[in-house]
């Protein structure tokens, strides 16, 4: 930073004095509490040189956070609580710091078991979402449970026994839930909740010929114009996905489900970006077929569209179990149970799959209760949940380079990757494995 000069400051905090330099706290970044010392050149405030900054908060705290700005190390010494730490760094504006020394930028090639945390509740979990700023939310029958990011949980989410059936993050302190209809009550659909306390801030509504409908939510999506997706059932016309303003929790648009296609009971929806459009993938055994296809909500047009309808499925292939777009390489990438990979080009209008069989781990031998496998996308490289593992693969070929396993909690029945963690949920037991890529030595 051009213009920051070296001067002294003395600091007062708690009755303790501490001495640095400008050139320490600017490595606090401008929205920090030591921002404000800095005019928009980075050149110090005037202040009076003998004259003491004086801040009433914790001393031990302010000396460990001063330290982590002079070296880029978090050193937390046995007398000062981690907690609390992170509540005087909050205060300061460097909670980023704090996180960002704890754990480095994530990478699956070099990501290490952090720590496993039990949940309160015995039984088969929903879904496992990862939060932006690396908590978590895990869906759990007809509850919600809530982590920040130090695994502290927050009040759970209840909804009075609607099974949930997917979740999502609208921001750090919101989360949206979707959930089953409940009959002859009105309930179910969707809606918005404050991630710290659990309350409802509003529901999202479909409304059909200027009515209000009942309706069952399924997956999830969001776009960066602050939309929110979700496949619906309703109980007569109200079959397909919806599109909600997530500011104001306002139905903006509706794409109905044609004859002969499944919408409204989809396992996945996907936004991309690039194409602005909205992948839509309904799976084997929700359905006797999978049908997975781009929504083009402008034009109410399926653009892309394939299906297994009719095809033969070899003992080998069997169904497609999960897909994800890579908008990338312009291609679908789909997995079957046995964990190989197929791949569908997004440019060709008659897309079959082309399987890869350097991917297959079972060896054609299935586990006697398998979870469904799950396929994620995140900065270049390709995951993929199958028994009690997750594999990653990198490169152009999607080469596999590592594999994620633990020695107990069963199989992985759903995983998230966010805020620089991937979490993962297992089935037999009601536990998630918190993932850490460890932060690169400082010479």
């Amino acid at each position: 930073m051009t213009g920051i000069q070296r001067d002294r400051l003395r600091f007062n905090v708690g009755g303790k004095t501490f001495e640095t330099t400008s050139t320490t706290l600017a490595n606090a970044g401008r929205s920090s509490f030591f921002g404000a010392l800095f005019d928009e050149n980075w050149n110090l405030q005037p202040m009076n040189s003998n004259s003491e900054l004086f801040i009433d908060r914790n001393p031990d705290c302010f000396a460990v956070l001063l330290d982590l700005l002079r070296t880029g190390e978090l050193y937390i010494p046995p007398n000062v609580p981690e907690k609390l730490l992170c509540r005087e760094a909050q205060f300061y504006g460097v909670l980023d710091h704090v996180r960002a020394a704890k754990w480095g930028q994530f990478d699956g090639n070099r990501l290490r078991l952090s720590r496993s945390i039990t949940g309160p509740a015995p039984g088969d979990g929903t879904a496992i979402r990862a939060g932006p700023d690396g908590g978590c939310c895990v869906a759990h029958g007809s509850m919600v449970h809530v982590y920040d990011w130090m695994m502290e949980e927050h009040p759970p989410i209840n909804l009075d026994y609607q099974r949930v059936n997917d979740a999502g993050w609208i921001d750090s302190e919101s989360i949206v839930i979707s959930a089953c209809e409940r009959l002859g009550t009105g309930d179910g659909g969707m809606g918005s909740f404050s991630s710290s306390t659990g309350e409802l801030r509003y529901k999202f509504q479909v409304s059909h010929d200027n009515h209000i409908k009942s309706y069952t939510a399924g997956a999830l999506s969001s776009s960066s114009d602050y939309k929110i997706f979700s496949s619906c059932k309703g109980r007569s016309n109200e079959y397909g996905v919806g599109v909600w303003d997530q500011i104001t929790g306002k139905q903006i648009d509706f794409f109905y489900e044609m004859p002969g296609w499944s919408l409204g009971d989809a396992d996945k929806l996907q936004w991309l970006n690039g194409y602005n459009c909205l992948l839509v993938a309904t799976l084997f055994p929700r359905k006797d077929n999978c049908y997975i296809s781009l929504l083009d909500f402008r034009e109410k047009n399926m653009v892309w569209s394939w299906s297994d309808m009719g095809a033969p499925i070899t003992f080998d292939e069997k169904r497609v179990r999960d897909a994800i777009a890579m908008e990338g390489s312009s291609s679908i990438c789909v997995v079957n149970e046995y964990e190989d990979l197929g791949f569908m080009d997004l440019r060709s209008a008659a897309a079959s799959v082309r399987w890869s069989s350097r991917s297959r781990l079972m060896n054609g031998k299935m586990l006697d209760e398998p979870c469904y496998p799950k396929l994620a996308l995140h900065d270049g490289q390709l995951f993929s949940s199958m028994s009690d593992c997750i594999s990653v693969f990198s490169g152009p070929d999607w080469v596999l380079t590592s594999r994620l396993r633990r020695g107990y909690g069963g199989s992985i029945c759903d995983f998230s990757i966010g805020g620089d963690r991937l979490f993962a949920l297992h089935s037999e037991e009601n536990v998630f494995d918190i993932w850490e890529t460890p932060p690169t030595s400082v010479l």
